[in-house]
């Protein structure tokens, strides 16, 4: 009898090699899942914004009249109507974003030091390097600040959108100077973009940096200290930091990207605090105020505040997205005086 061998089991199958093939590597290298995640949590998305529910209201109420105004009048009334729109949009995209406004301000502060009356500070904030216009506002404000000398100069925040622009900060910001220095904090911005780096390039124009930490500034012999806070959106904000090792009762004045930062400040005794961070809203109406406000940055928008014992400031800023209307870019001379 034949014997038949017994059929091959799955172990024993086994496919044949396949021919060796030099895989070459991909041109781009994958992205880690988490370098994925912070960027899409690093862009400020439109729907994270404060909307002004009183634009909302006024434009539903726009709306219904609109449409009964065509229904009576016709269709001319409806080509007035978008002609002056494209006329505004194109006003607030292509004009008002790079027409500039050097603000004068005096803050009349009754615990400052005779030493301290007469201190004049320029304020710049959120250059936004990377927009359109964003570059030649920067260079702009840096022109004001030699033209008007002041004894200090101050940064607060948000200097690039983009990170591809912190090289060109170094390029915005040269040959920026003040006799007391020029100081800086970080904003939500340069946390998302890279802050260290955001540093590094400031320490090329002379501009330190604040992280939480303070600064003794001497002047008609009297101090004034300078605070430094971390960006309370995407930072480590630590007031309590900041204030270690400055004396009870010392002068200071807070630099802080996020305006809302001044109830913190207010609690603890904080003199003055300047910001930014808002852009003054963008688009403003009389009456209606401005359409959105950021996160950290809905109760002060723009302009001089009183809030308990802290004198507020808060910057319109010189930069971001190129969309303004009745609210245009702004550099500041901020002069402090006894009163």
């Amino acid at each position: 009898m034949l014997s038949v061998p017994a059929p091959p089991t799955v172990q024993q199958i086994r496919p044949a090699p396949a021919p060796l093939v030099r895989r070459r590597e991909p041109l781009v290298r994958r992205v880690p899942l988490t370098r994925l995640r912070l960027r899409r949590r690093r862009s400020l998305d439109p729907a994270r914004l404060y909307y002004n529910r009183t634009w909302i209201a006024a434009t539903s109420v726009g709306a219904a009249a609109g449409a009964l105004g065509v229904r009576r009048l016709g269709w001319p009334l409806l080509a007035v109507a978008g002609l002056l729109g494209a006329l505004t949009w194109g006003y607030a995209a292509f004009v008002e974003p790079r027409r500039a406004r050097l603000e004068h301000v005096e803050l009349r502060l009754p615990r400052l030091p005779r030493g301290l009356d007469g201190l004049r500070i320029g304020h710049l904030t959120d250059l936004h390097l990377g927009f359109r216009y964003t570059e030649r506002n920067a260079l702009w404000g840096v022109e004001q600040m030699r033209r008007e000398a002041p004894d200090l100069i101050v940064i607060t925040g948000d200097l690039v959108s983009f990170q591809h622009a912190i090289p060109d900060i170094a390029a915005a910001l040269r040959g920026i100077s003040a006799p007391l220095g020029v100081y800086a904090v970080p904003g939500n911005h340069d946390h998302w973009e890279g802050v260290d780096d955001v540093r590094a390039a400031l320490a090329v124009c002379g501009v330190t940096m604040l992280i939480n930490e303070h600064r003794r500034i001497r002047r008609g012999g009297a101090d004034l200290w300078l605070l430094g806070v971390d960006d309370l959106w995407d930072g480590s904000a630590s007031l309590s930091a900041t204030l270690r090792g400055v004396p009870a009762g010392a002068f200071t004045l807070l630099l802080a990207h996020a305006p809302d930062f001044v109830t913190e400040a207010a609690a603890r005794g904080v003199d003055v605090q300047l910001s930014g961070h808002t852009h003054g809203g963008h688009l403003r109406l009389p009456l209606l105020g401005p359409l959105g406000m950021p996160r950290f940055g809905r109760r002060y928008v723009m302009g001089r505040y009183q809030v308990g014992p802290t004198a507020l400031y808060v910057s319109r800023g010189l930069g971001g997205p190129p969309l303004r209307l009745l609210c245009p870019p702004e550099a500041t001379i901020i002069t402090l005086r006894r009163g």
